[in-house]
């Protein structure tokens, strides 16, 4: 028997269980390890409140982390005991002192990487990678506007946005975020809390707007985000930490023949080959100094550390 974080119903931080639980061999396909570091995300509180459905009642959250290997399966020999790899994305079941997953998401971490540092920077580093080199090739001389600027995804888009030769427009809270957003790239920071950012971004660009949004937050910034587009831009929605935007009628984006995508890490780590091809590039970016990684908290790995986390 191993400890887990358990969720038995849906709910607040309250609801995460440190619990005993039977982990078991691998089957075929599969390797197990021991959890060197998990890294926390946003996206394990839509899990846990019920925003995103879940498999199965009761569950171990949890989608990111670095563990070595203690036990291989068979049908799979890229990977042998006592390796460190890294793993993002599903299933889930990280929040645990050991977890099974199949091995053809395992990420082989480079011996110069702290397993904390790399285990922060896989889900958000993959996506930051995937939002600026897949779902809209930014380049030299494009605008883009990213919201949550100084969150842990929008950090990483800043840092790379700006590495590709982007002028970058950031939007925080706070002032403190701003000062973080501007060392991370941000050429031009807008505290959305004291001035509108839709009139900002005009104001910025000379009424020509961006080639691209990369928007998080959701419900409250969607449309606005669809207005600071220039005709053909591409409104980028990969998240809504402010809730779920209202339905968009076609006309919204027609207007100025306007692309508008949803789109997951997971459709763009299809097969190995390509996640093992976007885990290499966070990894030389992180190690030429281009991508900066914020750790800004660490927890113990119980239960109260855990719910401290989501309560920060």
């Amino acid at each position: 028997m191993v400890k887990a974080i358990r969720i038995h119903e849906l709910g607040g931080p309250e609801v995460l269980k440190w619990e005993d639980v039977e982990i078991g061999e691998p089957k075929d396909g599969e390797i197990k390890l021991k959890n060197k570091a998990i890294g926390l995300n946003f996206v394990d509180t839509y899990f846990r409140k019920g925003v995103y459905k879940v498999p199965a009642i009761p569950f171990t959250p949890g989608v990111e982390g670095v563990g070595e290997v203690t036990a291989v399966g068979p049908g799979f020999s890229e990977i042998k005991v006592g390796d460190l790899v890294a793993y993002a994305g599903y299933p889930m079941g990280s929040y645990a002192q050991e977890h099974i997953i199949p091995a053809a998401k395992a990420i082989p971490v480079p011996p110069s990487f702290d397993p904390i540092v790399a285990a922060s920077i896989m889900t958000k580093g993959m996506t930051a990678r995937y939002l600026v080199r897949k779902c809209f090739k930014v380049e030299t001389g494009h605008t883009v506007l990213i919201h949550a600027a100084a969150g842990g995804t929008g950090s990483l888009l800043c840092q790379w946005a700006n590495a590709l030769g982007a002028t970058v427009i950031g939007t925080v809270s706070t002032k403190e975020k701003a000062r973080q957003a501007k060392e991370d790239g941000c050429h031009h920071v807008i505290l959305y809390t004291e001035e509108d950012f839709v009139s900002r971004v005009q104001e910025i660009t000379s009424g020509k707007g961006v080639e691209v949004v990369y928007d998080s937050v959701g419900k409250d910034t969607f449309e606005g985000s669809l207005a600071c587009l220039k005709a053909r831009g591409y409104m980028v929605s990969f998240g809504q930490s402010s809730g779920t935007p209202d339905p968009v009628p076609l006309s919204a984006i027609a207007a100025r023949s306007l692309f508008l995508t949803r789109p997951s890490l997971k459709d763009y780590n299809v097969t190995r080959d390509e996640l093992l091809q976007a885990a290499r590039e966070v990894f030389t970016n992180v190690a030429s100094g281009v991508l900066h990684v914020h750790v800004n908290h660490t927890y113990p790995a119980l239960v109260s550390g855990f719910t401290s986390s989501f309560r920060s």
